[in-house]
């Protein structure tokens, strides 16, 4: 039964389906969409969201069945097609030049022209007109490589608007938002909505769902598992459809107190520069112990990114050193650190965790090719690369077309899970770990936790980064906030609470007195 009534759909699919080779990603998808709402389309990571959505955006063909545009069977070639029958597209990564201005990205490819010259005058005129009557604000001559993540999405969604999208399609949008840039964003979207656009909000994360669609689709496997009005769903509801059974919706922290070890790893008055070369830490001082997790909260931006780079040597701080199980390792490379008993788990999985081209064995088992079971007389055995990854893909709920190939076709969440798989099987005494749950439903994010407890029961010390105060909270034993490259506070979990912590993520010191034992 039609849960709207009467109004015809904007957009539409009918018995959509989409194989590649053996693999269907796509399996009789039927879906409609009207002007001025907001659907969801929930589902675990490899459920198959992104695929259908390339298929609406032109970049991919369906196999079988229709998509229909205002009620008119469409078959578009290419984006450029689709763009010019009104649905734009704002993908996960964002599809920028860093160099280039805000209007010059915006009107890119569909510059106006007279006379062989581009009307920049008008075009940053009529940016900032959409930028002022959606509540975009943003600077239409700032340079995008200085804008904050939000604002860089903020510039995407003008993209789409400019070239007067009447669909507009996101693909996890709130991946890399700060709680106040989710919200922000949130407000955007409905006015949209109520100007008439028509939204499809790919996600995975319920309380985004609830929040902000009228409708949600949940996709398993490649097919339609329900359709409800969000009105009438409650998370429990939608975590069951999406995974299939019963999900523990708030990560649980281990029952029994594990004994704290000796001191792994110590930062000591570490100072380090972005890659601006401003200062990005100032004085870092942290120490984790065996079985212990220390959480780093703090908007993304205040020295996190720094912070993980000198302590997995993939730069040299100015000033301090780094211990690992008591030795000085400052000037240790990446590789030597991991034979040290490190292991890392970057917050780009795409840049600095994956090799994309490489297949998924072969991402599986980088950093371990020189020894058994992947090696044998020094020589590559393919046989102990396969074995290897079939077991962590079983364990780790991998979803690929098969172990060989290339981890550029997984989805977001399948290529985390392929970092994560690597890193735990080392077995690490240390383990470094930024945003481990960004981009994973709540199935995978229920596994990632317990994993992580269960590491952190068996005496590893762990360095836990992450946007995510309810994360923080639900797996550290302490919690530190950096902010301004500075560590501004610092307690034990038990011993304080969720806005307080919030409060140094906003404000830094001027939320208190400082460091607290």
């Amino acid at each position: 039964m039609s849960l709207l009534k009467d109004t015809p759909p904007l957009l539409e699919t009918r018995g959509v389906t989409k194989a590649f080779g053996g693999f269907v990603a796509n399996r009789d998808i039927s879906i409609r969409l009207h002007a001025g709402e907001i659907v969801a389309l929930l589902g675990e990571n490899g459920a198959g969201k992104s695929t259908l959505m390339n298929i609406l955006y032109g970049l991919y063909r369906p196999t079988a069945g229709t998509v229909l545009l205002d009620g008119e069977p469409v078959r578009f070639a290419s984006p450029r097609e689709a763009i010019a029958r009104g649905l734009g597209m704002v993908h996960q990564h964002f599809m920028l030049v860093p160099t280039l201005t805000v209007t010059q990205n915006i009107i890119l490819g569909a510059e106006p022209v007279r006379l062989g010259h581009v009307r920049t005058r008008e075009a940053r005129e009529r940016v900032r007109g959409l930028s002022e009557r959606f509540g975009l604000t943003v600077d239409p001559d700032a340079r995008v490589e200085d804008l904050s993540v939000g604002l860089q999405q903020r510039v995407e969604i003008l993209k789409a608007l400019y070239r007067k999208a009447r669909v507009l399609i996101l693909d996890e949008p709130t991946a890399v938002l700060t709680p106040c840039e989710v919200e922000e964003l949130f407000a955007v979207l409905r006015r949209l909505a109520e100007s008439g656009t028509a939204i499809i909000i790919i996600t995975h994360k319920l309380e985004e769902v609830l929040g902000l669609s009228h409708r949600v689709y949940i996709l398993g496997k490649g097919e339609i598992r329900g359709e409800l009005r969000t009105s009438e769903a409650d998370a429990s509801t939608l975590a069951r459809l999406m995974v299939g059974r019963e999900v523990l919706l708030e990560a649980r922290r281990d029952t029994e107190p594990v004994p704290l070890g000796e001191q792994v790893l110590a930062v000591e008055g570490v100072a380090a520069r972005d890659a601006r070369g401003l200062p990005a830490l100032r004085g870092v001082d942290l120490e984790v112990r065996g079985g212990e997790i220390l959480g780093i909260g703090g908007v993304e931006g205040n020295g996190q990114r720094e912070l993980c780079e000198t302590v997995a040597g993939l730069s040299r701080p100015e000033a301090g050193r780094i211990l690992l199980k008591g030795r000085d390792v400052t000037r240790w490379s990446v590789r030597r650190r991991l034979q040290a008993g490190m292991a890392y788990v970057p917050q780009d999985r795409r840049g600095e965790g994956l090799v994309l081209p490489f297949s998924v064995e072969e991402n599986l088992a980088l950093g371990l090719s020189g020894r058994a079971p992947f090696s044998k007389a020094g020589f590559l055995d393919p046989r102990g690369f396969r074995a290897h990854a079939e077991r962590l893909m079983g364990i780790f709920d991998i979803r690929a077309g098969g172990a060989d190939v290339p981890a550029s076709t997984l989805s977001g969440g399948n290529q985390q899970k392929i970092i994560l798989a690597r890193e735990f099987s080392r077995n690490p005494a240390f383990l470094l770990v930024s945003q481990p749950t960004r981009g994973l439903d709540v199935g995978a994010i229920e596994y990632v936790h317990h994993r992580l407890l269960e590491l952190k029961a068996r005496g590893a010390a762990i360095l836990l980064i992450s946007m995510e105060l309810e994360e923080l909270f639900a797996l550290s034993d302490r919690i530190a906030v950096l902010h301004g490259g500075e560590v501004v506070f610092e307690r034990q979990a038990s011993a304080t609470s969720l806005p307080e912590v919030g409060e140094y993520v906003v404000r830094g010191r001027a939320a208190g007195t400082g460091r607290a034992s």
